[in-house]
């Protein structure tokens, strides 16, 4: 079971590596979308008014949560925030991904906080692999024009 475990994430993580390594030349948004696992993260960043914000110089460091991250929330979750009278919650939770400036894995500490864009800060934690709040890297490090994405696999929360 372990040994299944360790190799369908290695499959995907360099699946999700070579989806990336072909758009390097590109935006966030450009890289995330060729990738294909992150149409919820794009769509909530449609609705929330931040693709131009993310389209822009930057640079930027998003900790991005795949489709399955979103799926994992309770249901209705992603259906709720996406409503437009939800737009300033969206945009919090969005913005609480991202952090002003480019960091990339050599850049981190352990328990080291990062501000976000949102005001609040988030925790690095590298006991166990590499977490920010309760969420994995999965993936990090993944370069675009204005910055740099690093994948998670969880949607983190700010406040909690």
């Amino acid at each position: 079971m372990f040994r299944k475990t360790i190799l369908s994430l290695t499959a995907a993580a360099a699946l999700t590596t070579s989806a990336f390594a072909a758009g390097h030349a590109k935006d966030i948004v450009d890289t995330a979308a060729a990738a294909g696992d992150f149409g919820t993260l794009l769509a909530a960043a449609e609705a929330a008014g931040l693709v131009d914000t993310l389209k822009s110089e930057g640079p930027f460091t998003v900790f991005a949560p795949t489709d399955a991250a979103f799926a994992a929330l309770p249901e209705g979750t992603v259906a709720d925030l996406l409503k437009p009278e939800n737009k300033e919650q969206l945009a919090a939770i969005l913005t609480y991904h991202v952090v002003a400036g480019k960091v990339m894995s050599t850049d981190l500490t352990d328990d080291m906080e990062a501000a976000t864009v949102n005001g609040d800060t988030v925790m690095i934690d590298l006991d166990n692999g590499v977490m920010v709040d309760d969420a994995n890297v999965t993936a990090a490090d993944i370069e675009a024009t204005n910055g740099v994405i690093h994948v998670i696999d969880k949607v983190i929360m700010p406040g909690t």
